[in-house]
């Protein structure tokens, strides 16, 4: 069971990065940011039903590592799904990197970038270190949080893929400009060790960076979910129809039939 969940990650990585890198790789011209966004989200959340089952889904190492944090895996266990995230990634890239040198006029892979993360000189955007390493923390962070928050006990675990892909869309929209966006060292490694050079250089933070902001977002989810109780509804400030609103509609709707009579 345990090599099942290890090469169920290693499936869902190769989806998730052959999905959404070679989006950006093949029709990014054509798709755009939003196109590219819309690519990882949908992969992730196609992998969230159909592999979620078995592994958990997790198809990125931050993510591992926020629930390694958490308390919710073994560390034997994440180290085999760190090393089936890692393996999946780069054959997802070593399939991109076959069909991109089939295009006619050739492609290059330094200078085109394959997807690959970066900063600075190779950011697409020309956004420097800094803000790199913010972006890349900030934004792991609020994805590990949503995957802890949307399958812990108090929410609704059925429909957890929807959420997690949601906010894996969203923060590619903020992300795409500033890194191309890593969030997930796995998907970092496999276009990199293609590009090599500046790619292989600046790896280091699209790798540490995921891995801190996932333990932000582990201890962010502890803080706010450690003992907590479901909210009933109608103490809910989102609630559809708390009791006193009913209450309250129903005395209006009294008043103005007392007036038309």
């Amino acid at each position: 069971m345990a090599m099942r969940r290890a090469v169920a990650e290693l499936v869902g990585t190769f989806v998730l990065v052959l999905g959404g890198v070679g989006s950006a790789v093949i029709a990014g011209e054509v798709i755009g940011n939003l196109g590219v966004a819309l690519a990882f989200g949908l992969a992730l959340l196609a992998m969230a039903y159909a592999i979620g089952p078995i592994s958990g889904c997790h198809i990125n190492p931050a993510v591992t590592a926020g629930l390694l944090v958490s308390g919710k895996i073994k560390m034997d266990e994440a180290i085999r799904y760190w090393v089936a995230q890692v393996l999946g990634a780069v054959t997802a890239a070593l399939v991109l990197f076959i069909v991109i040198k089939a295009r006619e006029g050739g492609y290059d892979l330094s200078t085109e970038g394959f997807g690959a993360n970066g900063y600075g000189a190779h950011s697409p955007g020309g956004f420097p270190l800094g803000a790199a390493l913010i972006v890349e923390t900030i934004l792991t962070a609020v994805l590990v949080f949503t995957v802890l928050a949307a399958t812990d006990r108090l929410a609704h675990p059925d429909f957890a893929g929807i959420p997690i892909g949601l906010v894996l869309t969203l923060i590619h929209l903020v992300g795409i400009p500033v890194t191309n966006l890593s969030v997930n060292p796995a998907r970092s490694i496999g276009p990199a060790v293609f590009v090599g050079g500046w790619a292989l250089g600046q790896l280091w933070l699209f790798i540490i960076a995921p891995l801190v902001g996932a333990a932000l977002g582990s201890v962010f989810h502890r803080f706010l979910f450690t003992d907590a109780a479901p909210v009933e509804p109608e103490a809910s400030a989102v609630a559809a129809d708390t009791s006193t609103d009913a209450a309250s509609r129903a005395a209006a709707r009294e008043s103005r039939r007392e007036r038309r009579t």
